[in-house]
């Protein structure tokens, strides 16, 4: 009986040692593949407010893609415009886009080559016109590039606002 509690007692470690040996490996092999596949699709609430009141609110899913627009035609918006990420990701302007295709409302932007991005021009109807302009801010924080460019994540409250200047 004593010889069957030591030969429990052994197994038992040997397989606890096994299991913690494993498991730092498992989470780089977790981090790898979520990694490898940095654009995957995110849950964002897109708010569109225009000088009058708020345009559109909505939770959409969304992950960077090719855009088109009647000004600007078709092109990438998907993160790694000018060099902002090694590889494709989530951004602003792509979760509008999905947000006007999936809602019935357009959205319209000039593309600037030197810049590698879209300006937001008129959303809804509403143009920003000679005085205001649209600006794009993420949880609240302006971003500090492109819309085309900056990277968000799931749960990320996602902001057109028509702004004077």
């Amino acid at each position: 009986m004593r010889s069957t509690l030591l030969r429990r007692a052994a197994v038992t470690t040997a397989v606890l040692g096994l299991t913690l040996t494993a498991a730092p490996a498992a989470q780089a092999d977790t981090h790898a593949a979520a990694q490898a596949f940095t654009n995957a699709p995110v849950r964002v609430t897109v708010t569109v407010q225009g000088p009058d009141g708020l345009l559109f609110e909505k939770k959409i899913f969304t992950w960077g893609h090719d855009v088109t627009t009647a000004t600007g035609g078709t092109h990438t918006c998907d993160g790694t415009n000018g060099g902002a990420h090694a590889t494709k990701v989530p951004t602003p302007t792509a979760a509008l886009d999905h947000a006007a295709k999936r809602n019935g409302f357009t959205w319209d932007g000039a593309w600037y080559a030197s810049f590698d991005d879209f300006s937001v021009d008129t959303v809804k109807g509403v143009s920003g016109g000679p005085s205001a302009y649209w600006s794009i801010s993420v949880n609240g924080t302006p971003t500090p590039v492109g819309g085309c460019q900056f990277e968000i994540e799931h749960g990320d409250q996602v902001a057109f606002t028509w702004t004077s200047f």
